[in-house]
């Protein structure tokens, strides 16, 4: 028994045609969100990778090493170095590296906990107070002048976008 094929009703061609534009909305936004995750990377990377060569050139010092002494800035009593990993992201290995730089140039010393002493923290020296100083007010101006093709109210747009998007890769939880 042969069967013919039966020419869809206009309802159903309608049907047809509005599926596959949502299917091809659904691929236009994921190709989107895709798009943008590439564009943020790019940016952070083209960044990050200007702001290391600046440190180089300028300070003779990398970016792991300017970090884990901006860490110091703000806590001027000290971290233990596993506050100090889980601050900065890394590998316990890591920062014990940088921080064995960081102490044989001066910057920083370990000092054993009277409470405990099996237990140091880390904290920057005067000369590595002021050393991080210096260095701290330039990179500003670096980081000013890179996002310098933006606008004030395109920054604080933006800002206010990825603090969006923070919160909702945090789970809607604020974390600052």
């Amino acid at each position: 028994m042969t069967t013919r094929a039966v020419a869809p009703t206009s309802d159903e061609q309608g049907a047809r045609s509005h599926a596959g534009r949502e299917a091809g909305h659904e691929h236009d936004h994921e190709r989107e969100a895709l798009r943008l995750w590439l564009r943020l990377l790019s940016c952070t990377m083209q960044i990050e990778n200007e702001i290391s060569a600046r440190l180089r050139r300028e300070f003779a010092t990398t970016l792991p090493r300017f970090d884990l002494m901006a860490q110091l800035a703000r806590f001027p009593a000290g971290l233990t170095m596993s506050d100090l990993s889980q601050r900065l992201m890394v590998t316990g290995g890591n920062v014990t590296g940088v921080t064995d730089t960081l102490e044989r140039q001066g910057f920083v010393e370990r000092i054993t906990q009277p409470s405990d002493r099996r237990s140091r923290v880390v904290r920057l020296t005067p000369n590595g107070q002021a050393v991080f100083a210096r260095m701290a007010a330039v990179h500003a101006d670096w980081v000013e002048e890179l996002l310098g093709g933006l606008a004030e109210p395109e920054r604080q747009e933006l800002y206010r976008l990825l603090g969006q998007l923070k919160w909702g890769l945090a789970g809607g939880q604020a974390d600052g």
